[in-house]
């Protein structure tokens, strides 16, 4: 009797064991990103721009490009990830972690959400359209694709929010989101090409050209938005430059400090000329306080509260253009350029950092 509780005990260990064995070889495959990735390399191999960046709670990078999906940096090589892979489409427009540790990925084509080795997708745009914005809560935001209205995620559910129309809207006029920044009191601002939004989780108010104080030749092209530690938000307008709210008044701040060239046509279908700050794609604000501007045509602008300097970030003169900046865990200033390049600032020039 003693012998067969013996065996039986000797083969309940070896069951035990190889049980668990099992399960933790299962929860490495499934966490390990390269099970999915389409390739890997030791250098960022994107050529298309380089849209979003972002580094998450463990100090990866991932970094999304114009047309060629997304890239995940460990420290040691580059994973990517397609739509062949489980993304809603190669172009990526934003990037988040939520407080789970999911990454999720806004597309031109939908929201994908990366989490345990495997993407789950939502469509740019459901049937479950809302109105009522106070319906709804959670602190991820998403473009939503060339529509009326920005997706909102609530832990559950992907909301699909209308967006309010200015009374002077024009028939024409897109509400495609451009950006998304937070303020210090948790107000979110949304930038669309024809109106800029606040939501405070009880009210939504719209900034028009009208209340942008907007000139009759100028027309309303939003590309990016920048609510500051100071309480400012700064907004870039394609064409006409930077646009600066501070409380209840706003100017043009290009204007203001003479970067709109003379001749400029302020519609955005002109190249910039040197030395001027009309096409701001990009901004953001460094560990200093500095604010910092990527143009289409010139380069950086960092602004410092008084003057200005102008940097030449990429030596390639046939795609200078800034795409998105970015602050990384460690307060250094990211720059995702049009040739697929991503430069770092040092404290005086950029060195290629990706």
């Amino acid at each position: 009797m003693d012998k067969k509780i013996k065996l039986i005990y000797l083969i309940l260990i070896l069951t035990l064991n190889f049980s668990c064995v099992e399960k933790k070889s299962t929860e490495k495959e499934t966490d390990s990103p390269e099970l999915v990735a389409t390739s890997k390399t030791n250098t960022l191999k994107f050529t298309s721009a380089i849209r979003a960046i972002f580094q998450d709670s463990k100090g990866n990078y991932w970094i999304g490009s114009h047309n060629e999906g997304v890239s995940f940096y460990n420290g040691e090589s580059f994973n990517y990830f397609t739509i062949n892979e489980g993304l809603s489409d190669n172009q990526i427009r934003s990037i988040q972690e939520d407080e789970n540790g999911k990454i999720w990925f806004g597309t031109a084509n939908g929201i994908s959400v990366y989490d345990q080795g495997r993407f789950t997708n939502y469509p740019s745009k459901n049937n479950n359209l809302l109105f009522d914005w106070d319906k709804t809560r959670g602190n991820l935001w998403f473009y939503a694709w060339e529509e009326d209205g920005i997706n909102r995620f609530d832990g559950t559910n992907m909301n699909y929010l209308i967006f309010p129309k200015p009374k002077n809207k024009k028939p024409n006029t897109s509400y495609g989101v451009t950006g998304i920044s937070k303020d210090k009191d948790g107000k979110v601002w949304i930038a669309t090409y024809a109106a800029l939004y606040s939501y405070d989780d009880k009210m939504v108010n719209i900034f028009d050209a009208e209340k942008l104080n907007l000139k009759d030749n100028e027309q309303l092209h939003i590309r990016s938005v920048l609510a500051d530690s100071k309480g400012r938000i700064w907004i870039g307008n394609n064409g006409i430059g930077v646009l600066l709210m501070e409380g209840n008044s706003t100017i043009n701040f290009s204007e203001k400090n003479k970067l709109i060239h003379p001749t400029s046509t302020r519609k955005g279908d002109n190249k910039s000329q040197p030395g001027t700050l009309e096409h701001p794609f990009a901004i953001e604000e460094d560990s200093e306080g500095n604010i910092w501007f990527g143009d289409v045509y010139t380069g950086a602008w960092k602004y410092d509260g008084k003057t200005f300097k102008n940097y030449a970030v990429s030596d390639n003169p046939s795609k200078p253009m800034i795409w998105t900046i970015y602050k990384d865990n460690k307060n250094n200033l990211l720059f995702g350029m049009a040739d697929g390049n991503i430069f770092k600032f040092n404290g005086k020039t950029f060195e290629k950092q990706f």
